[in-house]
C-alpha cells in the first residue's frame, strides 16, 4: 500500500517576494519527489503569508494537527523544518503529536525522517538552529526600540490624540491630532472633577466621542488614558517583561521613562495630580458576597445581546434600618461603556438561576418536549446542510482567486513594476482577506459537522440530557458553573426579562465527561434550542 503524504507549505509574505520560495514552488517540489518514491500525496495544506513564529495563527497547520487524530495520512513532508515552526519547542510537540499517530514527518531539503535516530538528532538540531536565527532577529529588534525609546521615540502602534507622520528623514514622529486630543483633556478633567471611570465613559460615550478604532470608550479605555505618560509628553518602554508577546510575564520594575520628542497634550502638573487621585481611591473594598454567578458570560442581554456581568445592590428597610443585599445580572455593555451604549436591564440571580435549572430538568423529564426537540433539530440540519456546503465552495474557490492574486503581485514586484512598498500595502490587505474567509471557513465546516445528515435519536438526547441534568444537581456551586458552560452557547431573556430559551451544544468534549454505557456507541455532535 503506498503511503499516504500530506503536504504542509508555508511562506511569509517577505520571504515570498524577496526570497522566491513561494507556496506553488514548495509544493510543486514535494509532488514530484513523492511521485519518484511511489508515495501519494493525499491533500495539502499551505499557510500563506504568515510568520511561522507561531503555530496558533496558523490555521491550515491547525487543521492538519486535526486531520491527523483522525488517520487521514500516514507521513507529513515540508520543503524545510522551518516551515512547520522555527520555536524548537513547537517543532518537538508538533512531532510528538504526529507520533502519537503513527505518523512521520520528513523534510525535502533536509534529508532525515523521524522514525530513524538519527533523523531525530538532526531534527533537533535544525530545530536549535532555526529557533537561535529567531532569538538573534528579536534580540536585534528589542535592542533597536530600545534605543529609540532612550532618545525619546516612540515605539508603538496607534494612539488616540496623536499620529505617527514621516519626520522627513523616513522615520516616524508623533503629532498631535487636534479633534482628538479634545478627548483626552475633557478625560483627564471629568477625573480631576471628581468623577470615576463609569461616569467618565458615560459622558464621554453620550457625547458621540468614539476611540481610536472607531468604537465605544469602555472603562478599561479610561483607565488607561489616564495612567499613559505619553500624554505628559514622556515615552514609557520595556515596562513589561517578555513585552513582545502579547501575554506579558510580569512587570519590569526598571523600565525607561524619559521626556519624549513629542508635544504633550496634558500638562505634567495635572498628570501627577491624576495619579495622586488615582493612588488615593486605589484601596479594594472587602466583599460582601463571595457567591458564584453561574451564568455570566453565557446569559444575554435582552436589548443589545451582549453577555451579561454580575452586579451588586442593596435595600435599607425603613422601619428597621436593616440592609439587604441582592445580586443580579446586568447588561456587560452597560457595565463597561455606560448608558450610551446600553442599558442596565437587570434580571436577579437566583430567579434567573433557577429558571435555567429548572428548564433543563424540564426538559429531561417530560419525554414530548424531547421528541418535539429533536424533531425539529433534524429537520433543521437536514435544511442547513445544502447552502453550507456551497458557501464552503464559494470560500475555497475565493482563497484560490486569492492566491493567484497574490502571486501575480509578486510577480510585478520582481519585475520592477511596483515598489516594495506597494507590494507590502497590497499583500497585507490581501492577507486580512485570506485571514477572514478562512476564519469563516472553518465556522462553516464547524457547523457542517453540527448538521449532519444522520438523524438524532429521541433516545440518545434524552439519556445524555438526563445524565447532564444528574450531575447539575449534584455538583457545588463552582462545579455547576462549569458544566452549564461546557453544555450551554447561550440563554436568552424575553423583553419582560423572563426565561425565553437555553441553547445547547453538545460534543465530545461533553461526552467525556457525562461517559457513555457502551464505549462503542457513536457519538452525535448537535446543537438544540430548549
Amino acid at each position: 500500500m503506498d503511503s499516504r503524504v500530506a503536504i504542509y507549505a508555508r511562506v511569509s509574505t517577505v520571504e515570498q517576494a524577496e526570497k522566491g520560495y513561494s507556496i506553488d514552488e514548495q509544493i510543486a517540489n514535494i509532488k514530484s519527489e513523492c511521485e519518484e518514491r511511489g508515495k501519494k500525496v493525499v491533500k495539502v495544506y499551505a499557510d500563506r503569508g504568515i510568520s511561522g513564529s507561531s503555530v496558533k495563527n496558523r490555521l491550515q497547520l491547525q487543521q492538519l494537527l486535526k486531520d491527523a487524530e483522525d488517520n487521514l495520512f500516514d507521513e507529513v513532508i515540508t520543503w524545510k523544518t522551518n516551515r512547520l515552526a522555527r520555536n524548537h519547542l513547537d517543532l518537538l510537540k508538533i512531532v510528538d503529536h504526529l507520533k502519537r499517530y503513527d505518523i512521520t514527518f520528513s523534510s525535502l531539503t533536509e534529508p532525515f525522517e523521524t522514525n530513524t535516530n538519527q533523523g531525530k538528532l538532526m531534527m533537533s538540531l535544525l530545530a536549535s538552529i532555526a529557533e537561535f536565527e529567531r532569538g538573534t532577529i528579536i534580540d536585534n529588534v528589542k535592542m533597536g526600540m530600545k534605543g529609540r525609546a532612550k532618545q525619546g521615540k516612540y515605539n508603538g502602534g496607534r494612539v488616540l490624540g496623536y499620529e505617527s507622520v514621516d519626520d522627513g528623514t523616513g522615520k516616524t514622529k508623533l503629532e498631535i491630532v487636534e479633534s482628538e486630543a479634545i478627548i483626552i483633556v475633557k478625560i483627564y478633567n471629568y477625573y480631576l472633577e471628581g468623577k470615576g471611570y463609569k461616569a467618565i465613559v458615560n459622558r464621554i460615550n453620550q457625547q458621540g466621542y468614539k476611540t481610536k478604532n472607531g468604537t465605544h470608550f469602555n472603562t478599561f479605555g479610561i483607565k488607561y488614558i489616564l495612567t499613559n505618560p505619553l500624554y505628559k509628553g514622556y515615552i514609557r518602554f520595556g515596562r513589561y517583561v517578555d513585552w513582545c508577546n502579547k501575554r506579558r510575564k510580569g512587570k519590569n520594575e526598571e523600565y525607561i521613562l524619559v521626556k519624549g520628542e513629542h508635544e504633550a497634550i496634558i500638562d505634567e502638573e495635572d498628570w501627577d495630580r491624576v495619579q495622586l487621585l488615582m493612588n488615593k481611591k486605589s484601596f479594594k473594598p472587602s466583599r460582601v458576597y463571595d457567591g458564584e454567578f453561574l451564568l455570566t458570560g453565557i446569559l444575554k442581554c435582552p436589548v443589545c445581546g451582549y453577555s451579561m456581568v454580575r452586579g451588586r445592590g442593596h435595600y435599607k428597610s425603613k422601619t428597621t434600618g436593616a440592609v439587604t443585599i441582592y445580586q443580579y445580572y446586568q447588561c456587560g455593555n452597560f457595565h463597561n461603556k455606560g448608558s450610551a451604549v446600553c442599558t442596565a436591564n437587570s434580571i436577579r440571580q437566583e430567579y434567573i438561576e433557577e429558571a435555567v435549572l429548572n428548564r433543563i430538568n424540564e426538559v429531561t423529564i417530560n419525554t414530548k418536549i424531547v421528541e418535539d426537540v429533536v424533531q425539529r433539530l433534524n429537520e433543521e440540519r437536514n435544511k442547513n446542510i445544502k447552502p453550507i456546503e456551497e458557501e464552503i465552495k464559494l470560500s475555497k474557490d475565493e482563497l484560490e482567486k486569492d492566491n493567484i492574486k497574490k502571486d501575480k503581485l509578486i510577480e510585478l514586484f520582481q519585475l520592477d513594476l511596483i515598489t516594495k512598498e506597494d507590494l507590502a500595502k497590497r499583500i497585507k490587505k490581501s492577507d486580512e482577506d485570506v485571514l477572514k474567509i478562512e476564519e469563516r471557513l472553518l465556522y462553516l465546516e464547524s457547523n457542517l459537522e453540527y448538521s449532519s445528515s444522520d438523524e438524532i435519536p429521541v433516545d440518545y438526547v434524552k439519556e445524555k440530557l438526563s445524565k447532564f441534568s444528574a450531575l447539575l444537581q449534584q455538583a457545588s456551586n463552582e462545579n455547576k458553573k462549569l458544566l452549564l458552560h461546557l453544555l450551554v452557547e447561550k440563554i436568552t431573556v424575553n423583553e419582560k426579562r423572563e426565561l425565553d430559551s437555553i441553547e445547547i451544544k453538545y460534543n465530545e468534549d461533553i461526552e467525556m465527561i457525562i461517559g457513555s454505557s457502551n464505549e462503542d456507541d457513536p457519538i452525535f455532535v448537535f446543537r438544540l434550542v430548549i
